[in-house]
């Protein structure tokens, strides 16, 4: 072993390598290496099959049932189900287990409904063709068969099926252009290279004759990452090239403005960058849910406490011999030898099946039923019909609508998702002078340009410089006779497309004003002038832009031998370098459209002599040819060559906004809301439609945190500054912060590291500056990545409730990671749509998402818990004072069908019926007043306070039925014919005291009346009497023994029933009544109070203006007496 090799191991193993991953070895074609070159090792890759399904048909059931009953409820049912089967218990086990049954059934045949659709969505891609090269011959195979090795052929406007390395394309100069829009947002163009021993083989048999091995590293999820080599295998000794991220077409991009590509597959399946992005998809819980469980724990308890009560009561009392074996009920001789330990845990058994109708299952069906029923509100939402795409909102799982109205952060895509990605030249400014374009109302006829002086020399090299300092290529289209027709033949049918959407805007806005870019042939620029006239220019350098410079450059050469280097860029790169023209105009304009949300660029020359041309050429060679810190002297080299610059002008480009975009956010941040753009696009362009979408204001102060900032100084000094400048204007001044980061800084915040004992702290000092900012913008974002950030802002110590949304496959992650994930029905596939919650047609449309249905499906939801609670209270409670009376015998108080029938039948349907359309304030009010969502943030209807004072309401309810139904029929308890009451009679008594009192409580606190609830709340009441009637008033021959028999018939025959039935409501009622009529004093104060400060704040408003025209008048006669 050579001292480089050892070197290596230790850096690699002792000092911990960075990133380091193991390589892989791909055999292009599946073709073996020569004998003698390497040993042949036959690596065993995944294949090409797409999984985002959860289950499959074998583990469907086991799998299911487990995440079912780790709900607390559903356990405990089981559990009680058993018991009931087991020992002998008042009820029957059927009365726990149809119901327990029913929401199991009904759960998993929706979730097995949203994994089929899953399962659908992954056949439809796996099934797909792919065109293989096999043999010299293509092939067409099923996506899913693909295989690391095979040599693919792609054609234009297709997908890529997995990550290739680009050999060969159409172009002569081996380039092809790529959309990336479902990787990281962005719809523009970009350019891949071919490798260059092999871009000239455009034949099945000459890609079949490459003999070659690619050595890459093995898939890791980072997008703009990759390192490898690929060895050919030549008569001498195999030559090795360099592979780069340029080489790599990524699965999901398409082909465009290229015929056809021929490509080796290296990552398949579910090792594809993409895939690797993708979050797991796990089952999400609403802050409802888990309040629920909170409650129902704090009710077991309770039943806990009951039951462990009464069992030490019984035994307290059946101490008395004449107490444990009454004459009626004598023990067998079985029952007397059971130990007391058993006798004791059975009894507490059996008090436990008897409360347990305290925590009813049929609140779960009543939910499950209530989400299901209410999404279908927003499915129906006419204002929420696109009706360009002829698309409605969808809903992809019902359990997270309440979840809606609790959303703390919402976490968006910019491309697609804020913006059309639709780049409109808007004016340009040359020498102070402004030209602007208008439209006619159409926008596509009539294009009027207007000009504000006539055309100079500086004008002209103006124009010039936009035609030529781009990167955009002219892809032509035929004509419906098949004639193809160039841009300066007639009318035009060509269009420009470019990586970089601005270019393309900013070419057809110099075409609008008469200078037209034609085409590049040749290392040639064509321009068609005002006087139609083409002018040539020779390509001669381009100097790319990159994000530190902020800008690019150009070095042509006109048809009369000038040499001029035409430069363009941020308006803060180009202006330190300029050395004349006019800068404080042209300052002023830039800032001017800045304020207005548009994108500037800044455009400047240098006419260049043939001796500093050639200067520049070493420069740049130099530079080029450098094995190590290439990038370093390639900057300096730029650095060097983009001085001494003329200003020209500027121009103003608009990225198109959605619709009602920029209101949505302001609506957004008066509801309380934090809104965060995570973009993959970079940062110049994300930071002006954050301006454009009011997501900055032109007051906010931008906090940068960014690789060109962390290059200056160390990350630990650069956040320690944010620090303290957000907490420095935290006491007094109202400065309003807006924070910019990008993806490599955030890695590094992220990532922990042992060298650094502080930096254990980054995550909280970063998260410190984020909640003192109003608005965060993350730019150069992974997928993943962005999935980070909210799974970072997930785990903070405040758990805020975190919504993402976005409309690409980039962002995926992100939308399952979140809370709440909703995806936009974009022109990037629907990736995004299939993995959400929720879809929308627009970004517009998460207004009235949130504030109107998220507002009531909260309010409705909080109702329903709590009255199912507070009515559970009232049923059992009273089961559990008759104990006392009874002598802890296990009597019920209820007959059996009303225990079965009270949470089934007669109170179930009035509260589901209010959890779906109660609207407590007009739908119209929650629009207008976004302010409003903050009542019913941070789960404030559903806290412990008010979780207490609805049982402790139902407690008061129970207590005046029961003892009031004792008290009032101590001495009372005759009908006419001098019959006594029983057991049933009194327990009847209180149970319909009980329907009708939770009932009536249901009727004061609904404000949304319609026919509806007149006749579901009314008629449960009706159907409770004519059941009862019937019940009791028909001998069932299916019925061993019938204790109801004539029971209500005779109750409602006596007067004082009747009296105590009305009494008995009107007292439980009370407090409610009491509490409305309270509320709506004190809100008809808080009325007059206003009105009066308003009205007192008018009249010293007019009392001042009254006594100032007085002191005028008096001054001016003072004047003219004095006259």
């Amino acid at each position: 072993m050579d001292f480089s090799t050892l070197r290596t191991l230790i850096s690699r193993y002792c000092v911990g390598e960075e990133n380091w991953v193991d390589s892989r070895t791909v055999y292009i074609g599946q073709k073996e290496p020569p004998p003698g070159t390497e040993a042949f090792i036959q690596q065993r890759f995944p294949d090409n099959r797409i999984t985002s399904s959860k289950y499959t048909f074998w583990n469907f059931i086991p799998k299911n049932m487990f995440e079912q009953f780790r709900r607390v409820a559903n356990f405990y049912f089981l559990i009680i189900f058993l018991v009931q089967l087991i020992i002998d218990t008042p009820t029957s086990p059927i009365t726990s287990g149809l119901p327990l049954f029913f929401v199991i059934t009904v759960t998993a045949i929706k979730q097995g409904y949203e994994d089929w659709l899953r399962h659908k969505a992954d056949n439809s891609v796996n099934q797909c063709p792919v065109h293989v090269v096999q043999h010299g011959k293509v092939v067409r195979k099923q996506s899913r068969k693909l295989r690391v090795g095979d040599v693919v052929l792609v054609k234009e406007d297709e997908s890529f099926p997995c990550d290739l390395i680009l050999l060969s394309s159409s172009r002569d100069d081996g380039t092809c252009f790529v959309t990336t829009a479902s990787l990281d947002g962005e719809s523009s163009h970009k350019t891949y290279y071919a490798v260059q021993d092999t871009k000239a083989y455009n034949t099945e048999q000459e890609i079949d004759s490459i003999h070659a091995t690619i050595e890459c590293e093995q898939p890791q999820p980072d997008l703009y990452k990759f390192v490898g080599r690929i060895n050919f295998y030549m008569d001498s000794e195999p030559v090795a090239r360099p592979l780069g991220s340029e080489n790599l077409l990524l699965r999901g991009a398409t082909l465009k403005n290229t015929e056809f590509i021929y490509a080796v597959a290296i990552y398949t399946g579910m090792e594809t960058k993409m895939a690797l992005n993708y979050q797991s998809k796990s089952q999400k819980r609403s802050a409802v849910e888990k309040s629920m469980n909170a409650y129902l724990v704090v009710y077991l308890c309770i039943l806990i406490s009951k039951a462990i009560v009464n069992t030490v009561m019984k035994y307290v009392w059946q101490a008395d011999p004449n107490r444990d074996e009454p004459w009626y009920n004598e023990r067998t001789e079985t029952e007397r030898q059971r130990h007391i330990v058993i006798r004791a845990f059975t009894d507490f058994l059996a008090f436990m099946v008897l409360f347990n109708y305290i925590i009813p299952v049929s609140m779960y069906v009543t939910v499950e039923m209530q989400k299901f029923l209410g999404s279908y509100f927003i499915m129906w939402d006419d204002e929420m019909f696109d009706e360009e795409l002829g698309e409605r909102a969808m809903v992809n799982t019902s359990d997270l609508n309440e979840e809606l109205g609790q959303v703390e952060y919402v976490f968006t895509d910019k491309t697609g998702t804020l913006t059309e990605n639709n780049m409109e030249f808007i004016e340009c400014c040359v020498d102070g002078h402004v030209y602007w374009i208008l439209l006619t109302l159409s926008r596509t006829d009539h294009e009027l340009t207007v000009f504000c002086r006539p055309p100079q020399e500086h004008e002209e090299l103006f124009f010039r410089a936009l035609c030529l300092c781009h990167t955009v290529q002219v892809k032509e289209e035929e004509t419906v006779d098949g004639i193809k027709h160039g841009i300066h033949q007639g009318k035009s049918t060509s269009f420009y497309i470019s990586s970089s959407p601005d270019e393309v805007a900013l070419v057809e806005g110099m075409k609008r004003l008469g200078f037209t870019y034609l085409r590049l042939k040749d290392s040639h620029m064509e321009i068609l002038n005002r006087e139609d006239e083409i002018e040539r220019f020779e390509l001669l350098e381009v100097l790319t832009f990159d994000s530190v410079r902020r800008r690019m450059s150009v070095i042509v050469r006109s048809s009369k031998g000038r040499l001029y280097l035409f430069c363009k860029g941020a308006d803060s790169a180009i202006f330190p370098r300029v050395i004349s023209g006019k800068v404080d105009q042209i300052k002023a304009r830039v800032e001017h459209n800045a304020v207005e949300g548009l994108r500037t660029l800044c455009v400047a020359y240098r006419p260049l002599s043939q001796e500093q041309y050639q200067e520049v050429c070493q420069l740049l060679n130099g530079a080029k040819l450098a094995l190590q810190d290439r990038d370093k002297r390639l900057a300096e080299a730029y650095d060097l060559i983009e001085k001494d610059l003329i200003l020209l002008g500027a121009t103003a480009v608009e990225d198109r906004l959605q619709e009602k975009a920029a209101d949505t956010i302001e609506s957004l941040h008066k509801a309380g809301m934090k809104v965060w753009v995570l973009t993959g696009d970079k940062m110049e362009t994300a930071a002006a439609t954050c301006y454009a979408s009011k997501l900055f204001h032109r007051n906010t102060q931008i906090l940068e945190l960014t690789t060109k900032r962390t290059e200056e100084q160390s990350l630990h000094d650069v956040l320690f500054d944010l620090s303290r400048t957000v907490l420095r204007h935290l006491s007094g001044d109202c400065t309003d912060y807006g924070l910019i980061i990008d993806g490599a800084t955030l890695s590094a915040v992220l990532r922990p590291s042992h060298e650094d004992s502080n930096s254990g702290n980054y995550k909280e000092i970063f998260l410190e500056i984020c909640r003192n900012c109003s608005a965060v913008l993350c730019c150069r974002m992974a997928p993943l990545q962005k999935a980070q950030i909210v799974k970072l802002i997930k785990a903070s110590k405040e758990h805020p409730i975190t919504l993402a949304i976005g409309d690409g496959a980039n962002d995926v992650s992100m939308i399952l990671e979140a809370h709440v994930g909703i995806g936009i029905m974009g022109k990037e596939g629907r990736q995004a749509a299939r993995n959400s919650d929720y879809a929308i047609p627009k970004f517009k449309h998460l207004k009235k998402m949130l504030l109107v249905h998220g507002h009531y499906y909260y309010i409705r939801i909080s109702e329903l818990v709590q009255y199912f609670f507070y009515k559970n209270v009232c049923f059992i409670f009273p089961q559990f004072l008759y104990q006392f009376f009874c002598g802890f015998s296990q009597q019920p108080l209820y007959d059996t069908a009303y225990l079965t029938l009270y949470n089934i039948s007669f109170t179930s349907l009035p509260i589901l019926l209010y959890s779906l359309i109660e609207q407590h304030i007009n739908m119209d009010i929650l629009k207008k007043d976004p302010s409003l969502y903050r009542d019913i943030a941070k789960n404030s209807l559903l806290r412990w306070p008010i979780f207490i004072y609805w049982t402790l309401l139902g407690v008061y309810d129970a207590i005046v039925m029961f003892f009031g139904a004792y008290f009032l029929f101590d001495n009372t308890t005759f009908t006419s014919n001098g019959q006594m009451f029983g057991n049933w009679t009194f327990g009847t008594l209180v149970f319909t005291v009980l329907v009708f009192t939770v009932t009536f409580k249901l009727a004061l606190d609904t404000h949304y009346w319609t026919w509806i609830n007149h006749f579901v709340i009314w008629g449960s009441l009706i159907f409770f009497v004519v059941f009862s009637l019937l019940w009791g008033g028909i001998i069932w021959p299916f019925l061993n023994y019938q204790r109801m028999y004539y029971v209500f018939m005779q109750m409602l025959s006596s007067g004082p029933a009747w009296l105590s039935i009305i009494l008995l409501i009107a007292a439980s009622l009370l407090p409610d009544v009491v509490k409305k009529v309270i509320w709506r004093a004190l809100v008809l104060c808080r009325i007059f109070f206003t009105n009066t400060t308003i009205s007192i704040s008018i009249s010293i408003s007019i009392q001042k203006y009254l006594i100032m025209l007085y002191i005028r008048h008096s001054h001016l006669e003072s004047k003219i007496s004095g006259r």
